[in-house]
């Protein structure tokens, strides 16, 4: 799940990342609002509106049963400082309290995580120079089981995701530039690879040595797939065949040179998508028609973050659409978006501080209540209540230690 991103800053971009993969290669074959921040106490409008937040969680939890919940952390295991496997852990719905539960070990470098629909089967990938994906049979006594794992064909997969209908896991490879299909059967485990497609045309952007796919979703339709290219600066759609799990291309969508696009998420009406662009520090509103699978980017617009590249990560979209949340890696924050215009629009409503160092990936607990946050250069995970009404995010507590934290799941 990493991406092309400042040299040492992250374990995917410039010298770091390429001596990463290098190492790999050579081991497999030798304000809580923004206005409330940096410049000290709250005005007394912003004491307002945190007495509000604060009603309106209280009143929130009152209304709610408190709900345990499961959460899988994805990590890096042969990193220094990395962690054993998948991580578990519990957290109270209400506080947002994580408490670790032990660490499923045999899963290699699981750096992204995905569930199944029917809940019963979790997919992680593995990211290494020889890039698998593995399934887990969940068990809600907590004893795990590994059903196994099918190669992906590629380099360093650092993003798998589930195809609605169940039968299908797609994974995308980031060192190679390709993206993968692999069966779904009964019992939850993979099948061998039914497609890899590697992405050749248009060429990479300026000073990029070749394609990163960097995450490969299905739209809302459900007919078509699109995949985030960093190195082409380009989002793939494709078809894909529900009886022999292939990808044919049915568009693609350009974005400005060096935008390095990392992350796209949907709004619910599915007529809109939001791309997040690593390398200039920008969001992108793109129209979508779900008839063609055809992708048209809108103008960029600002993570609010100020001069210099935040690298934004992952954004995510309220289920009733009104609000979005972007991920800062650099700036170490969570930007705010109000979403107008039935989708069509990115207000900016500011910053929030994560804390922590590097958020790379966002996840809503099920119940949208609260927003996760893992952070890897502190190895460690925040969580956020989520005011429904405004938007507003406040940092539950003290963030969760975990080791080289980089996913987090909440069931």
């Amino acid at each position: 799940m990493n991406s092309g991103a400042e040299p040492g800053r992250d374990s995917r971009s410039g010298p770091g990342r390429r001596s990463f993969i290098g190492a790999l290669v050579g081991a497999a074959t030798a304000g809580a609002l923004a206005s409330t921040s940096a410049c000290g106490s709250p005005g007394p409008a912003s004491r307002e509106r945190s007495d509000l937040t604060r009603r309106s969680t209280a009143s929130s939890a009152a209304h709610h049963p408190r709900r345990e919940g499961r959460l899988f952390l994805g990590t890096y295991t042969s990193q220094e400082g990395g962690g054993n496997g998948i991580g578990l852990a519990t957290y109270d719905d209400a506080t947002g309290r994580i408490t670790g539960t032990g660490t499923l070990d045999g899963v290699p470098d699981p750096s992204y995580l995905a569930l199944h629909p029917s809940g019963r089967t979790l997919y992680a990938v593995n990211e290494r120079a020889k890039g698998g994906v593995t399934a887990v049979a969940l068990s809600p006594g907590g004893e795990h089981d590994v059903l196994g794992t099918r190669e992906t064909g590629g380099n360093g997969p650092c993003h798998l995701s589930v195809h609605p209908s169940g039968r299908w896991l797609l994974s995308a490879n980031y060192g190679s530039g390709s993206v993968a299909v692999h069966p779904i059967q009964a019992s939850g485990a993979l099948g061998e690879r039914t497609d890899l497609v590697t992405h050749s045309s248009p060429p990479p952007g300026p000073g990029r040595q070749g394609p990163h796919a960097h995450q490969i979703i299905t739209a809302p339709d459900g007919r078509h797939v699109l995949a985030v290219d960093l190195g082409n600066d380009t989002v793939y759609t494709y078809r894909l065949d529900d009886k022999a799990g292939t990808l044919s291309r049915a568009s693609y969508a350009s974005l400005r040179p060096g935008a390095g696009p990392r992350h796209l998420t949907f709004h619910p009406s599915g007529r809109f998508a939001y791309v997040a662009d690593e390398l200039d520090n920008t969001v992108v509103v793109c129209a979508y028609d779900p008839a063609t699978g055809r992708l048209t980017p809108g103008e960029p617009q600002s993570t609010g973050t100020g001069e210099g590249t935040s690298y934004p990560a992952q954004i995510v979209v309220t289920r009733e659409g009104r609000f979005a949340f972007l991920a800062n890696r650099g700036h170490n924050s969570i930007t705010r978006y109000a979403i107008e215009g039935e989708g069509a629009r990115l207000r900016l409503l500011g910053t929030v501080p994560v804390g922590g160092d590097f958020p790379r990936q966002l996840a809503f607990s099920p119940s949208q209540r609260l927003l996760f946050a893992a952070n890897q250069k502190s190895s460690s995970v925040s969580v956020f209540q989520v005011d429904g009404d405004s938007g507003a995010l406040r940092l539950t507590g003290k963030p969760f230690a975990s080791p080289i934290a980089v996913c987090a799941l909440p069931l």
